[in-house]
């Protein structure tokens, strides 16, 4: 199964969903009825089912994510689906032994028959590094020498050195494998280089902004490209989003995002599509309608204008 040209194609725009698929408040989503809405978001024609790795709560910051491990919560789904297109958004990749990262990484892609898709990132929330004993200042180090680990994991006995995770031989291996490299996507800049991501990544998930910026963004991503003679890799975002029954209802801004009706969401996706954006990943925590009504209405009206 070849989820990556499933979700990211050139010239073209496919639509997401991330967890918790659900309106909350405060930190801490329920989690309730997550099976039934990822299975009708497959039935929908949604291409991705995201998944957050968010190591604590921090009250501060207000979003706890899934809470559950996002591989453990990968594998719940998976069974509760069967072709959708099961995304990390994203592994903090400092924060994880990158032989762990792999592993799991492995595991999945061999039981899921080739579902997964990563987006790997160095983290947000600064707090979260003494807990795990590593220095905030060397995260753009930490998630380059893990970055380089988890991709040479994927080889057969690989040969690899890293002064903060450890040595590869060539005399070990990993594990299961799966036929084939997993797509990695970089989060934002996790402390590298746009020239850097372009070459070592295999597309760009960066977050939602407005269109003179993401005019900007897709330009320097095209130049990134093309400095590095690299093929076309896609652009990825997020957004959130608070649809309301108004259809006609123009835009006001949320965090991240925007409340409004289906007629501007539709146009506003369709501009997003025609400045090169791949896939989009909707947010519902902000939502004033329970979720299970918006993703229908998401299914009727938006997604087959995408799919």
């Amino acid at each position: 199964m070849n989820v990556f040209k499933q979700v990211a194609r050139k010239g073209k725009l496919t639509l997401g969903l991330v967890f918790p698929i659900e309106a909350y408040q405060g930190s801490i989503a329920k989690m309730e009825h997550q099976e039934q809405l990822a299975k009708r978001a497959e039935e929908l024609g949604f291409k991705a089912l995201w998944f957050r790795d968010v190591p604590f709560h921090d009250p501060t910051f207000g979003d706890a994510g899934q809470l559950y491990d996002p591989w453990i919560y990968m594998t719940h789904i998976m069974n509760q689906t069967e072709k959708i297109a099961l995304a990390t958004g994203s592994i903090i990749l400092p924060l994880r032994h990158p032989v762990h990262t792999a592993k799991s990484l492995a595991s999945l892609q061999v039981l899921s028959k080739g579902r997964v898709l990563m987006g790997v990132a160095s983290g947000d929330r600064p707090n979260e590094y003494p807990a795990f004993q590593k220095n905030l200042n060397q995260k753009s180090q930490l998630f380059r020498d893990s970055f380089g680990y988890v991709k040479a994991l994927q080889a057969d006995f690989p040969r690899y050195y890293s002064p903060d995770f450890g040595e590869l031989n060539g005399s070990i291996d990993l594990v299961p494998k799966y036929e084939s490299q997993t797509p990695l996507f970089i989060t934002g800049h996790s402390g590298q280089s746009l020239d850097w991501i372009a070459e070592h990544a295999d597309g760009w998930l960066y977050y939602p902004r407005d269109l003179n910026f993401l005019q900007q963004s897709m330009q320097n991503w095209q130049d990134s490209l093309e400095k590095t003679k690299q093929p076309w890799k896609p652009y990825m975002q997020s957004l959130y989003i608070d649809l309301i029954k108004d259809t006609k209802a123009m835009p006001k801004p949320i965090h991240l995002g925007f409340q409004t009706g289906m007629d501007y969401l539709q146009s506003f996706v369709k501009n997003l599509e025609n400045h090169g954006v791949n896939h989009v990943i909707l947010n519902l925590k902000y939502s004033t309608r329970p979720a299970g009504e918006v993703v229908e209405e998401l299914g009727e009206l938006l997604v087959p204008h995408f799919a």
